[in-house]
């Protein structure tokens, strides 16, 4: 039975996903082939979302949402390619994790800039949070796994804020999704903030790390 009860974005996110997927299965494969490396990959994808970022700065939302799909496919593939071609390495994840947080920042970045240009100083500041509350979410679980073994609880990762910010695009309803962004992912350092607590309470902490509460 359907759950009436789904958020609004669940189907749109799932049509989404999907086609990413079938897309990714039918491209890493030839990516691999080329010989281009991950890392490369990694910068691409890097570039394309500065590219959304600044069509988001001019308010150019439906272009932005294109590039922005495709600088989520250059994400997912640079690890499907790492994997397939045997090139999977420790500097390779950091690497990707950081330029990851620069590319979050900087479409944030261009919505501040939208929404300054136009003069709607509470949406800037909307999209401000949003930033804020996203990059949080990333530093969270950063911070708690240098304590505790694994700490992904919550639901607004990187993947569904992307997501969230192509229908925005698509569909000329930033504002709205901005919301979302915000609310889920404050939410979710929440969350992450309890659950750690939690773990560290019952002893389970990353050996090294047995400091009193």
């Amino acid at each position: 039975m359907k759950d009436s009860k789904a958020p609004f974005w669940q189907p749109a996110t799932h049509w989404i996903g999907s086609g990413a997927g079938w897309l990714l299965r039918h491209v890493v494969s030839g990516l691999a082939a080329t010989g281009i490396t991950p890392n490369v990959l990694t910068v691409v994808g890097m570039a394309v979302n500065v590219w959304a970022a600044v069509l988001f700065a001019y308010g150019n939302f439906l272009s932005a949402a294109a590039v922005l799909f495709l600088a989520g496919f250059l994400d997912m593939a640079d690890g499907q390619v790492a994997r397939r071609a045997g090139r999977v390495t420790a500097f390779g994840a950091f690497l990707d994790s950081t330029l990851d947080r620069y590319s979050d920042l900087g479409l944030y970045m261009g919505l501040v800039v939208h929404y300054t240009l136009i003069n709607r100083p509470f949406y800037m500041a909307l999209a401000a949070v949003a930033m804020a509350s996203s990059f949080m979410v990333s530093y969270s679980r950063a911070r708690a796994e240098s304590l505790i073994p694994l700490c992904k609880v919550g639901f607004m990762e990187r993947p569904e804020r992307l997501v969230l910010l192509i229908i925005g695009g698509v569909f000329d309803r930033m504002a709205p999704v901005l919301w979302v962004i915000a609310a889920l992912s404050t939410l979710t350092v929440i969350h992450r903030i309890v659950y750690t607590g939690q773990e560290i309470r019952a002893g389970r902490m990353i050996p090294g790390h047995r400091e009193p509460f």
